[in-house]
């Protein structure tokens, strides 16, 4: 007979989110306030809180409303990057966002997942990069590990389990290249 999921053997005790209980608790609330929220924030002010809790943050990047973020002090956002409405950054572990990068609304940058393969479940963790250039579609996945190559595009509702490849456009899912992104004509 096969053996069965048995969560009561799930064992965290080993992962580490970088931070106190005590900063933990004041991000809750200052991202839910300032940051997940529609509440008129000024951007300068966004951008000033996630370099307070530790992000890495770029000049001139764009934040629109209602972004969810796990752990800021593992964020780093290169120069002109934007972010859509309703973007959750799940960042259990690091996630670099390079230059000019586009991650569109409702997009998903997922860093944990579980071995469905052990009786205890556990824990998985992978980076996420996304380098200079690269755009994360509306309503997409990134899933953990994943690094989108430069340029790259992961188009509207794609899940992207594996790395893409520098200009290549990718859809579906999973996500498959479809062709070459062309800048210029």
């Amino acid at each position: 007979m096969p053996l069965k999921t048995d969560h009561s053997t799930f064992d965290n005790s080993d992962f580490s989110t970088g931070a106190s209980i005590v900063k933990r608790l004041l991000w809750f609330i200052t991202g839910a306030v300032f940051i997940n929220s529609y509440f008129p924030v000024p951007m300068g002010l966004k951008i000033a809180i996630l370099r307070l809790f530790g992000a890495k943050v770029g000049e001139a990047v764009v934040v629109k409303p209602k972004l969810n973020i796990k752990y800021p002090w593992l964020l780093t956002i290169g120069d002109y990057s934007w972010i859509g409405e309703k973007v959750w950054i799940d960042n259990l572990v690091q996630v670099n966002i390079g230059k000019h990068c586009c991650i569109s609304q409702g997009a998903l940058l997922l860093t944990g997942n579980h071995n469905y393969k052990k009786q205890s479940f556990d824990l998985l963790t992978g980076t996420i990069s996304l380098e200079d250039g690269a755009w994360v579609g509306a309503k997409t996945t990134v899933c953990p590990g994943v690094k989108m190559g430069s340029h790259s595009i992961l188009t509207v509702g794609s899940i992207a389990v594996k790395s893409t490849e520098a200009y290549g456009i990718y859809q579906g899912n999973p996500a498959v290249k479809i062709k070459e992104r062309i800048i210029g004509q």
